[in-house]
């Protein structure tokens, strides 16, 4: 029978709060139950293992980020939806940095397909089409900027840009617009 009060949804949401204050990686079925002053065993009828936990996890992370890149996005082309897109990653990176840290985590295909993930590929092909890129140009640049995006924020998380000048923002403000430029370069003719 079920410990009163737990719940799927309320165990991956103190997860994913936990992931915040200690990092993703130190999240654990067994951390999450003392959390709770429960048996590891009261959890298993909600996750089956921490691996379960962890890929719950990941799975709100992208549907709370891809939530948050829509919204920014809306009523946005161009350089603007490039910049609103990369500042609500980077926004949600900050603000939670083990949810972004889960959201990186890799899943099975099916598990990826059935994700909001598809969401976020989406999204910056809809950013890209005001580019106007052809063929294989589109998919490079969806690489592109996911990877820009991500590594920058990885780097900058790690404290890797707080040591110099300019400014870490400085730096994100540059590589918006250089983006934005290459992308123009590559519009079709």
């Amino acid at each position: 029978m079920a410990r009163a009060g737990l719940t799927t949804e309320r165990l991956v949401r103190a997860g994913a709060e936990l992931a915040d204050e200690i990092g993703f990686d130190q999240v654990t079925a067994s951390e999450l139950a003392r959390r709770f002053d429960v048996k590891v065993a009261s959890l298993y009828s909600h996750v089956k293992s921490s691996g379960d936990l962890r890929t719950r996890i990941a799975l709100l992370a992208l549907e709370e980020l891809a939530d948050r890149a829509a919204e920014a996005l809306a009523g946005r082309a161009g350089k603007d939806a490039l910049a609103a897109f990369a500042n609500a990653y980077r926004d949600y990176a900050r603000e939670h940095p083990g949810r972004y840290a889960a959201a990186q985590l890799r899943l099975d295909p099916s598990t990826a397909a059935a994700s909001a993930g598809a969401r976020h590929a989406q999204m910056t092909r809809a950013i890209l089409r005001g580019y106007d890129l052809a063929g294989p140009d589109e998919t490079h640049a969806v690489r592109l900027l996911g990877s820009v995006f991500s590594g920058y924020i990885g780097l900058e998380s790690a404290g890797g840009f707080s040591h110099s000048a300019p400014a870490s923002q400085e730096t994100w403000t540059w590589i918006v617009d250089h983006l934005d430029s290459m992308l123009r370069s590559l519009s079709a003719p």
